[in-house]
């Protein structure tokens, strides 16, 4: 073969690796981008933005529909308006706000005591569903290293589709409580499963009560049962308003809020969601992140996310959808 032609056909296949090469790139760099969880946004927290971000999302949601919803203790003054609620409750068919009783002797320990609370916090616009109510369940953990199984409230099994609009704030145990803490204490019942995610067991029961990075790991996994749970039929609505250091559980002994309101994210992604949500609070000026942070990571809050991830319960990167 002459010189000539050995380079000509040389500089042919080499530009076709060079074009090879960069197709895969290419290919690699829409892969990555496609890879990206989808996180929608908006500033405006009323009924219209809540709305707007639900729509995104809806066409996950039928059937009978759980929309879980932390109701608080009586006159918490950090809970999510009332009205806001009420307008997305109302455009979703054949929904209710569901809840389960606590294992802390509050005021919503038992159904009726809850049922009073619901009334005087002024979730009585709609059905609320206790889900504990009648007892518990047990569902199944996949893949879990804490648990097989955990008990959640009887009736969860009733339903379809469930919204999960949480109340995003700080959290005494949980460091910062977001729609993982939301259904992974909020579906499990009062006395069985609550307790299994909060103390340690030995051999004669509960002795301990859990911190740290074995409780958010523990919070996971009862979180990952309600999401294999519903499968697609899930998605979570995190509200960044009224961000006081502790949760709608300290009522009206709540720390008043430093941070700014920031607004609405939403996502079929329930790692991305959370994980957006902390990203858009770090960004927050010192003076008003200091005790939110000093909050979540002395309870080594962020262990949420990165157990989430280990869990295979979704992804950390996502792209940032704003309306």
């Amino acid at each position: 073969m002459e010189r000539r032609t050995f380079l000509k056909q040389g500089a042919v296949a080499l530009g076709g690796v060079a074009i090879s090469e960069l197709g895969g790139v290419r290919e690699a760099a829409a892969a990555t981008h496609k890879e990206k969880s989808q996180v929608f946004f908006t500033r405006d927290i009323s009924g219209d933005g809540l709305l707007r971000v639900y729509s995104k999302l809806s066409e996950r949601i039928s059937g009978k529909v759980a929309i879980k919803l932390h109701s608080g203790e009586p006159n918490g003054p950090n809970i999510l308006p009332r009205e806001m609620v009420k307008a997305l409750q109302q455009r979703i068919p054949n929904s209710c706000l569901v809840e389960t009783n606590t294992l802390y002797k509050g005021k919503r320990f038992t159904t009726d005591d809850h049922r009073e609370t619901l009334k005087i916090n002024g979730w009585d616009f709609c059905p609320v569903d206790i889900m504990d109510e009648d007892g518990a369940v047990m569902i199944p953990v996949k893949g879990g290293k804490h648990f097989k199984e955990m008990s959640v409230g009887k009736h969860m099994l009733r339903y379809d589709s469930m919204v999960v609009l949480t109340h995003f704030k700080g959290h005494a145990m949980g460091g910062f409580g977001g729609s993982l803490k939301n259904i992974a204490i909020g579906c499990a019942d009062g006395p069985i499963g609550k307790k299994m995610v909060h103390a340690a067991r030995d051999n004669e029961g509960y002795a301990a009560w859990l911190k740290g990075e074995p409780f958010m790991e523990n919070m996971v996994e009862s979180a990952k049962a309600i999401v294999d749970h519903f499968e697609k039929k899930i998605i979570f609505i995190n509200v960044l308003r009224n961000m006081s250091v502790d949760c709608d559980c300290a009522g009206v002994s709540a720390a008043p809020p430093k941070a700014r309101d920031l607004g609405i994210l939403a996502s079929t992604d329930l790692l991305a969601v959370d994980q957006a949500s902390i990203d858009m609070v770090y960004k927050l000026p010192e003076a008003e992140l200091h005790d939110l942070k000093e909050r979540i990571e002395s309870r080594q809050g962020l262990r949420q996310l990165s157990y989430m991830q280990e869990m295979k319960m979704g992804n950390g990167q996502y792209e940032l959808i704003t309306d």
